[in-house]
């Protein structure tokens, strides 16, 4: 998940030996722009403050940036005495990110500025023949992008349903996917791709900016098909020895007689999702057991749908006392259908979450909270890991010697 340098084939020998006497420079710049990300509508003084900066180099930091097109300033509300500051923004012609998520059957995506502001763009369907077509699909959509957005555009990022090192998507067993490149999606376009695990995300953005920000410890799950998550370190995802940590889905918290499509038994995956919603209900397999669940949750269920809706939810419940065994985070939170699916289900949730924390653990359990970024979590996390490139000084040193 750490962002790398861009590349910087096009620039000559002697702008590469001037960006980096320039570098230097960008460190204070990174770290009110990391803020500003992180935190929309800050002001100056806000950031002078946290940054522990005088008003002068705040002063300063902020008209660079200002001149750079990298953030704008605006009058903030006067507030009782002292001296009048501002609220700061992205600029309106500054750098962006398109996020893309890739889900089961479609894909979402969407433009995020420098202070995280996100402009959704609509759904599309695939039709799931592959990853080439699926790809080149998603590659239309930064081209369309690039069109659009010029030289703003600085940076793709990429959220897919599945473990991922670097830029190859190792396996995503919804899709049936394995050992994929995901290179073509920028292929040709000279632009700077980052990929990560969907559910990854989702807990960066609930970390960064939902409703585990400021948590030093924190764990985020969410159920779609299967689920996943992530153990966050103040805001920063543990990635593991080779980043493809977090696959909470394949822990054998279920029928260890049953294979799961990743190739380990007895997978927590398929005991918390529409798939074992229809075992219970001895109905098929759904095409698409997110739709499926979905519409179960939302509607009026029988007596039988209704322990159909327990028995999971119980299963989810006992599994994430488990994770707070092993991780002891301060704060937890949920996303995707395991908030409907604990609304629905509270009584049973609750017994086994209990019942499966060690003893000790009992009196002051971590609090469980929805997520404040239900819809566009993920999209949003992808942003966050794109604008952690941008406003690296490495790129915004780039930034400047393409306006230079």
């Amino acid at each position: 998940m750490d962002s790398q340098p861009p590349p910087l084939s096009s620039f000559s020998e002697d702008n590469l030996e001037l960006m980096v006497n320039r570098r230097g420079r960008w460190q204070t710049a990174s770290e009110v722009l990391g803020l500003l990300s992180r935190q929309p509508g800050i002001t100056r003084a806000a950031v002078a403050r946290a940054l522990q900066l005088s008003t002068g180099s705040a002063t300063e930091v902020t008209a660079r940036l200002r001149d750079l097109q990298l953030l704008s300033e605006s009058p903030a509300p006067i507030q009782g005495r002292g001296r009048p500051t501002t609220v700061l923004a992205a600029h309106p012609l500054g750098p962006v990110v398109l996020a893309l998520e890739l889900r089961q059957g479609g894909w979402r995506s969407g433009v995020v500025a420098l202070d995280g502001s996100l402009d959704q763009l609509p759904a599309r369907r695939h039709r799931r023949d592959g990853p080439a077509s699926v790809l080149a699909a998603l590659r239309e959509v930064v081209v369309s992008a690039a069109e659009q957005y010029g030289d703003r555009l600085q940076a793709v990022t990429l959220a897919v349903p599945g473990t991922v090192r670097g830029l190859e998507l190792l396996q995503a067993s919804t899709l049936s996917w394995n050992d994929v490149d995901l290179s073509p999606v920028v292929e040709g376009t000279g632009l700077y791709l980052l990929a990560g695990n969907d559910a990854t995300l989702a807990g960066v953005a609930e970390a960064r900016t939902g409703a585990a920000a400021g948590a030093g410890t924190a764990l985020h799950l969410i159920v779609e098909v299967g689920i996943g998550g992530t153990l966050l370190l103040d805001g920063v995802p543990v990635g593991g020895a080779s980043g493809t940590a977090g696959e909470y889905g394949h822990t054998p918290y279920g029928d260890r007689s049953v294979r799961c499509p990743c190739g380990a038994r007895g997978c927590w995956d398929l005991e918390i999702d529409g798939r074992a919603l229809a075992r219970h209900l001895d109905e098929p397999l759904p095409d698409d057991p997110y739709v499926y669940a979905d519409e179960l949750l939302r509607g009026a269920r029988s007596s039988r749908v209704q322990r159909a809706v327990e028995r999971v939810a119980e299963a989810l419940g006992a599994g994430l006392a488990g994770l707070v065994n092993a991780h002891d985070p301060s704060v937890i939170t949920l996303g995707g259908l395991a908030v409907p699916l604990r609304a629905a289900a509270p009584a049973a949730f609750a017994a086994a979450y209990e019942d499966n924390l060690m003893t000790f653990r009992r009196t002051a359990p971590p609090p469980i909270l929805d997520a404040a970024h239900p819809t566009d979590g993920v999209l949003r996390g992808a942003g966050a890991l794109g604008l952690d490139h941008l406003t690296s000084e490495a790129s915004l040193t780039a930034w400047e010697a393409g306006r230079g």
